[in-house]
This record gives C-alpha cells, sequence and structure tokens, in this order.
C-alpha cells in the first residue's frame, strides 16, 4: 500500500536511485555499488523530516543486544535504536516499502528488503550510525530473507516470481533463483543451514529446500491462508508459522461463530522428512483471534509467542505439551485444556498492529514491531504487560486514510474478531481462495477475491457490476461480510480514503519502460480484432467498467453478466475468471474464455497465445 502521510523522499535519495537504475541497463537484475562518499551523502541525510508515519513491520536486535533496527513500511526508511535509552540513533531511507530485515551473525552488515522498489540493500553499523554499502536490484516483490551461518549468502523471497533468490552478501550479486510455490513471502533457515523453509502462501503451503542441492525437496501443501513469519527449532526438525484456514462455507452469523469461515492456527513443519503439518487452533469461541503473523520461540524453547496484528495481542503459550494435531485436527476453537490453564496460554493486550515480534537471549522479553503505533513496544512476557514503549519519532494527527487502514486491519471489528478485510484482501490485494460471500446475490456461490489496488478507478464493483459506487460496495461489504457493528458514516469514508490510495507495484517486467518484443507482438494480438481482448479490457485502467455475458457464468447465478476486471497486475494472480477456474493465463486463453469463443473469429496460434500471455504479463 501507498504512504498515508504525503511524505516525500530526501532529494538524495531519490538522486542515487536514478543513478543506480541507470546502471541497471537493460538486464533483469543490477547492482549498484556506491563510494564512500557517495554511500554517506545518501544515508546522512534525514529519511523523513516532520512528523510522518513510519509503521514498522519488521525489527531485529544486534548480537549484542543494545540496539535494534526497524524496518518503517510507509516512511520508506529503517531506524536503528539506543534499546537501552529508547531512542532514535539514526533513521536513512530503504527504497520503497521496506519489508524484511536480516543481520550477519557478526552484526557488521545488514539486509534490507523494499518490497515495491524490488531492491535489496545492504547496510553496515558504523559509530551507531546505518551506511548503505550497496543495493541490488532484484524485482518481483522480494520480502522474507535469511542469511546463512557463515554470513555468506542471503535468501531473498521473491513473491511475485514465486521463486528464491540466491545473493552473494559480500559482492552483492545474484547467483541463482530456486523455484518454489507462488507467494513466497515469509521463510526461515535451519541453525546450520541446510534446509530452508518457504512459507508459499499462494499455494497454501510451505516448500522445504536442501541449500546445498538448492533443490526444492517437497511442499507440504494444507491449504493455509497468509502464512506469517516463520522461526526452526533449535534443534533444526520443524519451522513454526501463523496462519489461518478458510473452511468453504458461507458467511453466516453461525458459521462464523463456530469456527467455519476464518479461523487461525499455529502449525509446524517437519524440516527433514515430508509429514503432515501439524497445527493448534488458536480462537476462543466469542472472542477469537484476528490474522496472526509474527512468531518467535524463547531461547530455552520453553515458550512461543505469536502477534494477532487483527486484535492488537500478543499470545503466549507454553511450548512443551501443545496439542499439535495433524490428521483430524486441530479441531475449530482452542483446546478447552489449554484455555483453561492461563499459566499455558495467555492474551496481552498491544494495540496497534502488532507484526514482528523478537525475543531477547535471556528469554524475558519480546520487542513487538507495531505498525500503527509507529513504535516498538518491549514486552515483558512473563509479567503480562508493555514494559517500554520506544517511538520511532514524531508521528502525525492521522488522516482520513490513515483511519481507513486501521479499520481495515482491525478484525475486532467482525463478529467475535474472528477476521479483518485484510484477512482476504492481504494488504489491499487479492488472496488464493474462491470464497462464499454475500455480495453475489445467494449462496454456495463461490467467487475469486478482487484485488483492491485500483479499485477506485475500475467500477462497477463486485463480480456482477451491481454496485456503481465504491463507498456503497465498502459499506455493504463491512456490514455484510463482517457482520459486525454497524460502521458509523465517518468510518465508511475513512475506509473509501484508504482503499483510494491503493496502487499495484511497479511491474518488474516494464522496470525499463520498454516493452519485450514479444510482448509487442502481444500487445497487436490484444488489440486485434481476432483476440478482442481490447473491447472488454481497454486501456488505461484495462476495464471498460461494465458488464458482459461472455459465455463464463452458471445456470444458478443471481445475475446473467460479470464485471470485465481490470488486467493491471494480472501476472500477480493464482486464480484467474471469476470462479477460479483458470490457474494461469495460458488456462484463460485455452479455456472457456478463449478469445475464439468471444469474438468467433477462429483460434489464436500458438505463437500468438505465447505473444499475448507476454503482453498480459508486462500490464
Amino acid at each position: 500500500m501507498q504512504r498515508q502521510d504525503g511524505a516525500t523522499r530526501d532529494g538524495a535519495f531519490g538522486k542515487l536511485i536514478v543513478a543506480a537504475l541507470l546502471l541497471l541497463g537493460s538486464g533483469a537484475y543490477g547492482v549498484s555499488a556506491f563510494s564512500p562518499d557517495d554511500a554517506a551523502a545518501y544515508d546522512r541525510e534525514p529519511a523523513s523530516s516532520g512528523a510522518v508515519h513510519r509503521s514498522p513491520v519488521d525489527l531485529l536486535l544486534t548480537p549484542d543486544e543494545t540496539r535494534l533496527i526497524t524496518a518503517n513500511q510507509t516512511a520508506d526508511s529503517i531506524s536503528l535504536v539506543d534499546v537501552a535509552q529508547g531512542t532514535v540513533l539514526d533513521e536513512v531511507a530503504c527504497g520503497d516499502r521496506p519489508s524484511s530485515l536480516a543481520m550477519t551473525p557478526d552484526g557488521k552488515k545488514l539486509l534490507a528488503t523494499a518490497t515495491f522498489s524490488g531492491e535489496l540493500f545492504a547496510y553496515a553499523l558504523v559509530d551507531d550510525k546505518l551506511q548503505l554499502v550497496g543495493s541490488l536490484w532484484l524485482g518481483f516483490e522480494p520480502r522474507g530473507l535469511a542469511i546463512s551461518p557463515d554470513g555468506k549468502l542471503a535468501y531473498v523471497a521473491l513473491t511475485t516470481a514465486a521463486e528464491v533468490a540466491i545473493v552473494d552478501i559480500e559482492q552483492l550479486q545474484l547467483i541463482e533463483r530456486i523455484a518454489v510455490g507462488h507467494w513466497p513471502r515469509y521463510l526461515a533457515l535451519s541453525p546450520d543451514g541446510a534446509r530452508l523453509a518457504v512459507g508459499c502462501s499462494g499455494d497454501g503451503g510451505v516448500a522445504v529446500i536442501d541449500t546445498a542441492s538448492r533443490k526444492q525437496r517437497f511442499i507440504e501443501d494444507f491449504g493455509g491462508l497468509n502464512l506469517g513469519e516463520m522461526q526452526v527449532s533449535a534443534d533444526g526438525k520443524y519451522v513454526y508459522f501463523p496462519w489461518i484456514v478458510y473452511r468453504q462455507n458461507p458467511i453466516t452469523v453461525d458459521n462464523i461463530r463456530r469456527g467455519w469461515v476464518l479461523a487461525s492456527r499455529i502449525a509446524r513443519v517437519r524440516l527433514d522428512e515430508h509429514a503432515r503439518r501439524e497445527a493448534i487452533s488458536l480462537d476462543p469461541e466469542g472472542k477469537a483471534v484476528g490474522d496472526p503473523h509474527g512468531i518467535a520461540l524463547s531461547p530455552d524453547e520453553q515458550t512461543i509467542v505469536c502477534t494477532a496484528s487483527g486484535t492488537h495481542e500478543l499470545l503466549v503459550y507454553k511450548l512443551p505439551g501443545l496439542p499439535f494435531q495433524d490428521y483430524g485436527g486441530p479441531g475449530d476453537h482452542i483446546n478447552p485444556e489449554l484455555l483453561r490453564d492461563s499459566e499455558r496460554f495467555y492474551r496481552i493486550p498491544l494495540g496497534g498492529r502488532p507484526m514482528a515480534v523478537r525475543y531477547s537471549k535471556q528469554g524475558e522479553l519480546a520487542y513487538v514491531a507495531n505498525y500503527l503505533l509507529d513504535a516498538v513496544q518491549v514486552v515483558d512476557v512473563s509479567g503480562r504487560q508493555v514494559a517500554k514503549t520506544i517511538a520511532l519519532g514524531e508521528s502525525p494527527a492521522p488522516t482520513l486514510a490513515r483511519q481507513g487502514e486501521a479499520i481495515f486491519y482491525d478484525a475486532v471489528r467482525s463478529l467475535d474478531q474472528w477476521y479483518s478485510c485484510h484477512s482476504c484482501h492481504y494488504e489491499g490485494h487479492t488472496n488464493r481462495i474462491v470464497m462464499d460471500t454475500r455480495n453475489d446475490g445467494r449462496f454456495g456461490n463461490f467467487k475469486t477475491i478482487l484485488s483492491l489496488r485500483g479499485a477506485q478507478d475500475t467500477g462497477p464493483w463486485f463480480w456482477h457490476g451491481w454496485e456503481t459506487e465504491l463507498r456503497a460496495a465498502l459499506h455493504k461489504s463491512l456490514i455484510d461480510t463482517m457482520l459486525g457493528e454497524k460502521p458509523t458514516e465517518h468510518e465508511v469514508d475513512a475506509v473509501t480514503a484508504f482503499v483510494a490510495t491503493l496502487e499495484p507495484p511497479r511491474n518488474p517486467r516494464r522496470q525499463s519502460g520498454e516493452l519485450s518484443e514479444a510482448a509487442l507482438r502481444g500487445e497487436e494480438v490484444f488489440h486485434g480484432e481476432k483476440a478482442g481482448c481490447a473491447n472488454c479490457h481497454p486501456a488505461p485502467q484495462f476495464t471498460d467498467g461494465r458488464t458482459h455475458d461472455v459465455g463464463l457464468g452458471a445456470a444458478n447465478d443471481a445475475y446473467p453478466e460479470y464485471s470485465a476486471p481490470s488486467l493491471r497486475g494480472v501476472y500477480d494472480r493464482v486464480l484467474l475468471l471469476h470462479d477460479g477456474r483458470a490457474k494461469n493465463l495460458h488456462d484463460v486463453l485455452h479455456g472457456p474464455h478463449n478469445p475464439a469463443n468471444v469474438t468467433g473469429l477462429g483460434e489464436l496460434t500458438p505463437d500468438e497465445v505465447n505473444d499475448l500471455v507476454s503482453y498480459l504479463e508486462s500490464l
């Protein structure tokens, strides 16, 4: 999502990024190495001036735990903090939408991913300053990071490429890309560096990579949604992570309360062999857990903590004896015995939107990056309270859009706080499932989740296009999908303002601004009479704002026609068409939506289909 505070990047930062892009040339990847003078000019200028929302999403502690570093998503910066004093020592720019951090074991080098600008940044920590030493453009929305035990290699999740990049840290060069499942976001490396776990939310499971052979050994697919951050046990046997599950049932009061719509889990997956995932349910009846995200094991592995970003809390569990189940489990609600034992499970309210969490070496404190509070919270885990809050800078009064953002991520607003808008529209985008919502006129009619990126320009809304005002569409969703308290008019205005800020990131296939030869040929096919794609999907939004009957409906549809969805960012989808019957663009063009069925002017040749796909992937 885009920043809500209206801050612009520092001029020195912008000039250096331009210089970096010029160095990239026409290749798919590029490295920008800075001289000490250039780096000093870059990172000595403040990343943010005045009051801005930092919105931290990740953090880490230096090896001596005297300093911590945060990735500030809406300020496009990273901050260096004195832990004891609770003061910010330095803040430097870090691309567009920083997401993840990792530090070499010796503490000498810091890596950070900037998701929307597609970059990997490297910094040195010198005299309590963050000094930029170089950057590498990877594209494809880099997110999660892991560093090998010897500090030589970095593993980077490339979300929209369905790959993990391997980077030489010293040279800051791409070595290899490993194919994994769709939408890899977070990952974790075993202590010996032999196994890499990758949470692939687009395929609903965890891929396990053998780092010696650089091959995927297996993927444990269990239908998981929104897989969160990951941590491997000290013995390297398991990787732990939170996730949510969709139970393939309509959104009704009874189904929600039973845990039969969306529900939260913590799972563990074996890294040494392919076995069924084991999981526990997190949701107490009547007061569920919304949007679990960050996870951490205490150093003695007696305790596991998990941030619930949608219900604004830290969940604490005693790990020994947790009722993990594989087949036949783990049930709709939290284990009753666990719920009754306040020593084995308790909830610490945090407020805001807690994201990443890290344990101290002593195991007494947990550090939480809190997005909406613009702060790091130091939590006394056994004392069950926030011991200290470290502000990352001056925060402005929240704009209308920032207020809407808080509502969008708030699961407490739903019935018994089971889910938020984000649960289905991950970060304002889409998901990997078809759902039975209340927005198409009947139950039992499952639809893919439409992205909200650019939604303000791509009406009419809902799959059947029966709503012609975005605000009205969001108002209906807040009532009929969330089934919580009725929103005020101001709250609807706020969510509408937030959704209006959501735009897709720059397509990595258009980084140079030029189309490939295949895409240029595909553009001609797209606009040609034979394919007729542009008839319903004209530029610039690649939708005509109308509904059509192109033979894709079913006999039990409540409405005969469907909106022509925008094709912007269509490369970043794992389900296509209204019912998700197509898994990729080739499926679309060879299946019921074959251009020949739409225009009646004959089949496209294989070369025309391939070129058309190249063009569509560039949008």
